[in-house]
């Protein structure tokens, strides 16, 4: 069946991990590649910008912009990079292939000791195949230029599989200035044995360029300035890439596991942005003579480790698992830069900054089945920072470091008539932009003060979660769980300075079902809601700007029924206030998503997939913000948007040779 799931009963360490296996993923019609994300339940995956640029997300009442706080990783690399030019923690999926999706693992919440950095709202480990069933040669045609093709394999040399896949992409979306985005992707790896019992090693090759169309103020598309999909400068966008090598390495003992993975990755982006178009033209200069467009620029070379090591042993008649590990990372950005610009090219530099950052983490896991109906896991990690920041600025250089321990521990009791009950609890972190930890002075004048801030931020939550089967092939989970955050600390890229913000508190609750009443039909439902709030006191009001409250994502496969197949997907991304005092507030959107195919034989198989089905007028993305418009006499507060894309159609045709 296209929908199975995994039934973590007897495994899990908390109600709110999972795993989305490979039929699932491949069954659900996918805009973009990052939206795999949104089959974690309460993750929503948006866009406002470019399509070449890496989503926005939201979960557990974070807007996580693009990935603070929820770490992601693909065949062990991790994606999010620390003390990127555009924001903390940035994760650009636009490299990853769906096709070769084998499983995702997703973990919520601060509970688990061998996650560590960006990891307290949630974690996703997405791992390729290894094998494919044939040769995969598919093409994608649909509106507005879009155009994909696909070429994938695994051939057996020697005593293992050489996994293969070449894509070529090209979009222009359905935008007034086209997006033009072009992509080209590859993959080769090589590996023998199992994940559990074997090794790869890995290259992929990934470059982008395009040109985008950011947030828009209202009062221009209400004025008739531009529609809906116009945009205000037609010179933004992006140039993008990513080579990267890794090798995975496990082995299997009567009583233990053992496993190991090293990883390299070249990266760059030249990004080019213009939120506020001329505020700060006029404010400087007293016309918009040249516009705010800026670019945000970078050059990484990034290496890191993990290894880990589990016993299996008993304790007095008592069944216990020991794990204990290691991980490690170092990032070499030169530079990491932001410079005003006008048509893309550079008119000046705002700061210019090169930057070496060290982490290494040790973690130890105790898991102990004291009873048939109780399990305790408890675990420690202690993680270490170091950061070394030379800028062009001399007052902002700087060395900086940092080390905490963050206490794990949970209670599992059951299972009963297939049912578990978690009692969870754990400290987390996330570390901050380098920049910000040795900054003094403020970037744009060189004179105004500026106040440090921490490199690593703590967090603690705690969850109470019930996992079960109460009928045959129904799946469902139920969580409450709360967050705390010491600060909401934040390296602000597009101005290049740091802002400490206040004490946070979420709160939330999570309902996850999985169905499959046939083998023909699945039909799954998440539904999350959550409540942010600053924990202080201040008169600008106590909500947290983009906090989404509620989400939810309902769906229907349908499989075997002869030649056909098909999927239809629900999405509900909920309002979210847009400044502290929340009278200001986003709307609320609904999607739908449908895919039909239609299997011709076992190697040929033809899919329509229609996006955004009843033609919802609704935005991707809202922001409430000061800007200032070519014309205008003053600054104006306004909502900013980013349309949902129109209605739109894409046919696949796949053969496996």
């Amino acid at each position: 069946m296209r929908a199975s799931s995994e039934n973590l009963l007897g495994e899990a360490a908390a109600g709110s991990e999972g795993v989305v296996s490979s039929q699932r993923l491949q069954a659900v019609p996918i805009l973009r590649p990052g939206e795999v994300l949104e089959m974690v339940p309460g993750l929503i995956v948006t866009q406002h910008a470019g399509d070449g640029k890496a989503n926005q997300y939201f979960l557990r009442g974070f807007n996580l912009d693009h990935g603070t706080d929820f770490a992601t990783s693909v065949g062990g690399m991790p994606v999010n990079m620390p003390s990127h030019a555009h924001g903390q923690g940035y994760t650009d999926l636009n490299f990853l292939i769906p096709e070769l999706v084998d499983r995702m693992r997703f973990r919520k919440g601060p509970y688990y000791a061998e996650e560590g950095d960006f990891s307290s709202a949630g974690t996703a480990h997405i791992d390729y195949v290894r094998k494919l069933d044939g040769t995969l040669g598919q093409i994608t045609v649909g509106q507005h230029g879009y155009a994909r093709s696909l070429l994938a394999g695994s051939p057996t040399i020697g005593n293992g599989n050489l996994l293969y896949a070449l894509e070529w992409f090209h979009n222009d979306g359905p935008w007034e200035v086209h997006e033009n985005y072009r992509k080209l992707n590859g993959v080769l790896s090589y590996s023998q044995g199992s994940r559990n019992d074997g090794f790869s090693v890995t290259g992929m090759a990934y470059r982008g360029t395009w040109t985008s169309t950011d947030q828009v103020a209202q009062r221009a598309i209400d004025s008739g300035l531009v529609n809906r999909f116009g945009s205000l400068d037609p010179t933004t966008g992006g140039e993008t890439y990513r080579y990267s090598m890794s090798g995975e390495w496990a082995t299997r003992g009567q009583d233990s596991q053992s496993k190991a993975n090293v990883w390299w990755l070249r990266s760059g982006l030249d990004l080019w942005s213009n939120f506020q178009y001329c505020l700060n033209d006029i404010a400087a200069t007293g016309s918009c003579a040249t516009g705010d467009q800026f670019k945000q620029s970078e050059r990484r070379q990034a290496a890191g480790f993990a290894a880990s090591h589990a016993i299996f042993s008993r304790w007095g008649g008592l069944d216990v698992e020991n794990s204990f590990g290691i991980q490690g990372r170092h990032d070499r950005l030169n530079p990491v830069a932001l410079y005003a610009t006008q048509s893309r090219n550079v008119l000046s530099t705002v700061r210019e900054d090169d930057i070496s950052q060290t982490s290494l983490a040790l973690w130890a896991q105790n898991e102990i089945r004291w009873l048939p109906w109780l399990r305790s896991i408890g675990g420690l990690r202690g993680d270490t920072a170091n950061f070394k920041v030379n800028s062009n600025l001399a007052a902002n250089s700087g060395k900086a470091s940092d080390q905490m321990l963050t206490p794990k521990f949970s209670l599992i009791f059951g299972p009963w008539r297939n049912s578990e009950l978690y009692l969870s609890y754990g400290h987390g972190f996330h570390s901050n932009d380098a920049r910000g930890t040795t900054i003094q002075v403020d970037p744009a004048d060189g004179v105004t003060p500026a106040d440090r801030v921490k490199p690593l931020v703590r967090t603690k939550g705690h969850e109470v979660g019930i996992r079960s089967e109460p009928l045959a092939g129904w799946q469902t989970t139920l969580s409450l769980w709360q967050l705390d955050a010491a600060s909401e600390l934040l390296f602000v890229g597009d101005a290049g300075t740091t802002e400490p913000s206040r004490p946070s508190r979420r709160r939330g609750l999570e309902w996850t079902n999985l169905y499959t009443p046939t083998a023909w039909l699945a039909i799954d439902a998440d539904f999350s809601w959550s409540q942010a709030r600053f924990r202080d006191f201040d008169a600008t009001g106590d909500h947290i700007p983009g906090a989404v409250t509620t989400t939810a994502n309902l769906g229907m496969t349908v499989d075997d029924i002869g030649p056909w197949y098909g999927a239809l997907r629900l999405r509900y991304f909920g309002p979210r206030p847009l400044i502290e005092n929340n009278s200001v507030r986003s709307s609320a959107s609904t999607l739908a998503n449908l895919r039909l195919g239609y299997k011709f034989d076992r190697q040929t198989r033809l899919a329509v997939d229609v996006y955004n089905l009843f033609d919802r007028k609704v935005s991707d993305i809202e922001y409430w913000y000061d800007s200032q418009l070519p014309g205008e006499t003053a600054p104006a507060s306004d909502r900013h948007v980013h349309p949902t894309e129109p209605r739109s159609l894409r046919l696949t045709l796949s053969y496996l040779f």
